[in-house]
C-alpha cells in the first residue's frame, strides 16, 4: 500500500500510530478554532496519537438556504494559517469548486473533496494537480469498490498522496449505515483509509432545516472501525456541540474526546500488531 507523509506524520503501512483529524465542522471564529486545536493537540500528545486540525471555511451543501455556511474562503484560510503557524500542526479543509483548489493548497496540507462531489472529475483533477495530499470522502451513494475510478482520476495528475474516507452509506430516507468491510475494501485500492465517525452518525436532513444525528453512536462506530483497521480517524468536535453553527447533532463533546480516543488508540494498537504479523 502506498503510504503518505505530511511533515513528520506518516499515514499508512509505515505508520506506527493512529492519526486523528479533528476540529469544528465550520471555522466559526479564530478563537474557537484555536481553543479546539490547542486542546486536541494537548490530548493527542498526551496519549500518543498524531494530530491534524480540520475546519471548513464554507459549507456549500447545507440543508437549508438559511443555514450558516462559514466565514468564506479568504477569512477561513487566514484562520487555518493562524492555527497552523501558531501550533505547528498540519491543517485540512474541504473545497467545493475546482478553482478553489490552488488557493486552498497554499495553506492546507490536505485538501478534502466532499462526499457529494467525489465523482466530479474536475474536483478530483484540481485537487490532484496541487500536489498536496487529497482526502476523498466516499459518497453516501457509492460502493467502496467504485472509489477506484476516483483514485484513477487523481493518479492521472501524477499525485499519489491519496487518503480515502468512509462516512456511511444511505440506507432509506434520512438514515446512514456503516459497512465496516468497506474500510479494507477501499484500503485494497492501494491507499490509506480514514473513518469519519461523526458524519457516519448523521441523519441527513432529519432535522427539517438541518441534519440530525445520533451522537451516542459515535463511540461505538469509532471503536468498531479501529478494530477493523484504519489509518486515520476523522471527528468533528466542539466544546458545546448543541450551540455549534453547523452539524450540532453530531459534533462530539470536546471534554469527552480524550476518554474515547484512549479506547480507540488501544484497539488500534492491537489491530496494527495483528496486521503486521499477518493475523
Amino acid at each position: 500500500m502506498h503510504s503518505i507523509s505530511i511533515g513528520e506524520i506518516h499515514i499508512g503501512d509505515i505508520a506506527d500510530r493512529l492519526t486523528l483529524i479533528a476540529g469544528p465542522c465550520v471555522a466559526e471564529s479564530e478563537e474557537l478554532c484555536m481553543l479546539i486545536a490547542r486542546t486536541v493537540l494537548e490530548i493527542s500528545e498526551r496519549i500518543g496519537v498524531h494530530y491534524i486540525f480540520k475546519a471548513s471555511f464554507d459549507k456549500a451543501n447545507r440543508t437549508s438556504l438559511h443555514s450558516y455556511r462559514g466565514p468564506g474562503m479568504e477569512r477561513g484560510l487566514e484562520i487555518l494559517q493562524t492555527v497552523k503557524s501558531t501550533l505547528n500542526i498540519p491543517v485540512l479543509t474541504d473545497f467545493h469548486e475546482p478553482w478553489q483548489a490552488q488557493p486552498v493548497a497554499e495553506v492546507a496540507d490536505i485538501l478534502q473533496v466532499p462526499a457529494f462531489l467525489c465523482r466530479q472529475t474536475d474536483m478530483a483533477g484540481a485537487a490532484g494537480l496541487t500536489g498536496k495530499c487529497v482526502n476523498v470522502k466516499k459518497g453516501q451513494f457509492m460502493a467502496p469498490w467504485d472509489m477506484k475510478n476516483v483514485v484513477q482520476k487523481i493518479e492521472e495528475t501524477g499525485n499519489r498522496n491519496i487518503l480515502l474516507t468512509e462516512r456511511g452509506v444511505s440506507f432509506g430516507y434520512n438514515t446512514l449505515v456503516v459497512d465496516m468491510y468497506a474500510l479494507p475494501q477501499m484500503r485494497g485500492l492501494g491507499y490509506p483509509v480514514c473513518f469519519d465517525a461523526t458524519h457516519s452518525a448523521q441523519r441527513p436532513g432529519a432535522g427539517g432545516t438541518q441534519s440530525g444525528g445520533n451522537r451516542e453512536a459515535i463511540p461505538y462506530l469509532a471503536r468498531a472501525a479501529a478494530a477493523v483497521g484504519i489509518d486515520t480517524l476523522f471527528m468533528e468536535v466542539h466544546p458545546e456541540p448543541e450551540k455549534g453553527l453547523s452539524d450540532p447533532a453530531t459534533m462530539f463533546p470536546l471534554d469527552k474526546l480524550e476518554e474515547l480516543l484512549i479506547s480507540v488508540r488501544d484497539i488500534d494498537t492491537i489491530t496494527r500488531k495483528q496486521t503486521k504479523s499477518g493475523a
